[in-house]
């Protein structure tokens, strides 16, 4: 398959609505790709050129694309160019409606494998070469430029258009791993449960589309790989008598304010991964080698870390310096100490226990685990429980986790068998999609940001925050936003959505001011997550949800 028959797809299903036509239209050309092809085909059309699990990286943003774009445009000085990139970005408020315009205006000069070949490539030959230049190090923005400048000269429009969305991680076609786990099924008549079950064991779509291929006895057989990264089990938030009422008798853990880790051991090997499936062994030399002497087996733990002082945890900020640290390690260590907290455990010695019970699981955890296995109480009593949630704040943590006792592990997915606990204000997870530059002393930085909940494959504005930031976070976002700025409408600049912020409400209220339809009271910001990517923030179904709860119909 050729890059511009993909990118014929692309246009056929961004213009296509309907989500069972989206399916059985993915499913037509799934049947006749071929092996090798179908990997390629799967990543892309979710918008990943590497499986969530890979270390790999092209770390390639809207600025540095504006910069190529820039510099191809002929006939113009660089400062012009620039400033007509930006201009157009602006008109069409599309990146990469935006990209395809821009590049219909360039001189086309270069080929990518030929100088007399205008031909588009492969997808396959497209995966080597990003791949290529992942292995040779493409870490200086002028290799990056570069790079983008061949694919550029190369390309028709159209073809730029999907290439800068794929860089970017977002095709905005309308599909997601849902449709695409359909299509699959669909496609080579095997269950949807085993296409998705293998999803979450391999967290590789790609691979999966291979599997069924092959029919359900391969789905079947799919197995956890140590150092491939799944995704980690997320939770909902409740209230305990509302779980006991369900469940009867429940798993009690502390909710800890740190930094959620997946720790994978092989002999004397191992990785340690964060919540975002990032590498961040490294940086955590002191955690890795307490649970390398914790344990003679190997193994997946699902567990989370704490910087503590004085016998009492620290905020998850101070955790996050440490994960974020690259250099003067060995300085970090000794300024911050750091624990680890495991509640589950995912594979041992080449068992999977993804669908054993977390009762078993906890079993078999607290056996392998010499220390570090978080404390837990088994009770169906209202009143003990409630007694634990207390001891937990009073211990400085966030509150409580209710886990079901019959609960399999499912990565990636936030159902009803983990519950959070957590007093005071409640707090949404929701994406950073634009902001507002600020007035007098903030007039150099945003002052307020406009925030996005789920739906769907899309996102959907339902809140402004400006209360709750100090000058100190106002320049940090302003730093990290800057260079993820998509178009500006006056004092409005829109971002590409990569960054999740923890807010906290007094209410939810519904309102025509936003396009999702609800509104938060008081909204304030609590915190960056940056630990979190934009699969795991809060849907608008929650907020429907936490709504409908707070304002039950009076019959």
């Amino acid at each position: 398959m050729k890059f511009n028959e993909f990118t014929d797809i692309c246009i056929h299903l961004e213009r296509t609505s309907s989500r069972l036509e989206k399916i059985e239209y993915l499913s037509s050309y799934l049947k006749n790709i071929s092996e090798n092809e179908i990997v390629v085909f799967t990543r892309f059309l979710l918008g990943k050129i590497f499986p969530d699990w890979s270390s790999f990286k092209l770390d390639i943003g809207t600025s540095i694309i504006i910069e190529s774009l820039s510099s191809i445009i002929s006939n113009s000085s660089k400062k012009k160019d620039s400033k007509l990139t930006i201009k157009i970005l602006n008109e069409l408020g599309d990146f990469g409606e935006a990209v395809e315009k821009i590049t219909s205006l360039k001189n086309r000069q270069m080929t990518l494998f030929n100088e007399n070949s205008s031909e588009s490539f492969e997808i396959i030959d497209m995966y080597i070469l990003l791949e290529k230049y992942v292995n040779k190090g493409l870490n200086s923005d002028k290799q990056k430029k570069d790079f983008l400048n061949h694919f550029f000269l190369v390309s028709s429009p159209v073809e730029c258009k999907y290439f800068a969305r794929l860089l970017l991680g977002d095709l905005r076609i309308g599909v997601g791993e849902g449709n695409l786990r359909d299509a699959i099924a669909k496609a080579f008549n095997v269950n949807t449960d085993l296409v998705e079950h293998a999803q979450q064991v391999l967290n590789d779509m790609g691979e999966v589309a291979v599997l069924s291929s092959q029919g359900e006895e391969a789905l079947k057989q799919v197995k956890l790989q140590l150092f491939h990264p799944v995704r980690m089990m997320l939770a909902r938030q409740g209230t305990i008598s509302e779980v006991l009422a369900d469940a009867g008798s429940i798993a009690v853990e502390y909710k800890y304010d740190g930094a959620r880790f997946q720790f994978h051991k092989q002999d004397t090997n191992a990785r340690m991964y964060s919540r975002r499936l990032e590498d961040v062994t490294d940086s955590l030399p002191d955690v890795v080698s307490m649970l390398l002497s914790a344990t003679d087996h190997d193994l997946i733990l699902d567990g989370e870390v704490i910087a503590i002082k004085d016998g009492r945890p620290m905020p998850f900020q101070t955790v996050l310096k440490r994960f974020r640290r690259k250099h003067n390690v060995a300085d970090a260590v000794e300024a911050i100490t750091l624990v680890p907290n495991v509640f589950d455990i995912l594979y041992l010695d080449g068992e999977m226990l993804l669908d054993r019970a977390f009762s078993e699981r906890r079993e078999i955890l607290t056996t392998v685990l010499r220390q570090y296995a978080t404390p837990q109480l088994v009770s169906d009593n209202l009143a003990g429980i409630e007694q634990y949630y207390h001891q937990a704040l009073d211990d400085g943590h966030e509150g409580v986790m209710l886990k079901l006792q019959d609960s399999r592990y499912t990565p990636g997915m936030r159902g009803k068998d983990w519950v959070k606990i957590k007093p005071e204000v409640d707090t949404l997870d929701l994406v950073v999609i634009g902001a507002e530059w600020g007035e007098g002393k903030r007039a150099h930085v945003f002052g307020s940001f406009l925030l996005a909940a789920r739906q769907d494959e899309q996102l959907v504005p339902v809140s402004r925050v400006a209360t709750g930031l100090s000058d100190d976070q106002l320049g940090w976002l302003y730093e990290t936003l800057n260079d993820e700025v998509i178009r500006t409408e006056g004092k409005m600049v829109f971002f590409e959505p990569r960054l999740v912020v923890e807010i906290g409400y007094s209410e939810i209220q519904q309102s025509p001011n936003y396009e999702g339809g609800f509104a938060l009271r008081f909204p304030r910001f609590v915190q960056v997550r940056e630990d979190k990517d934009v699969r795991e923030a809060n849907t608008l179904g929650d907020i429907e949800e936490r709504y409908r709860v707070s304002h039950p119909v009076i019959l």
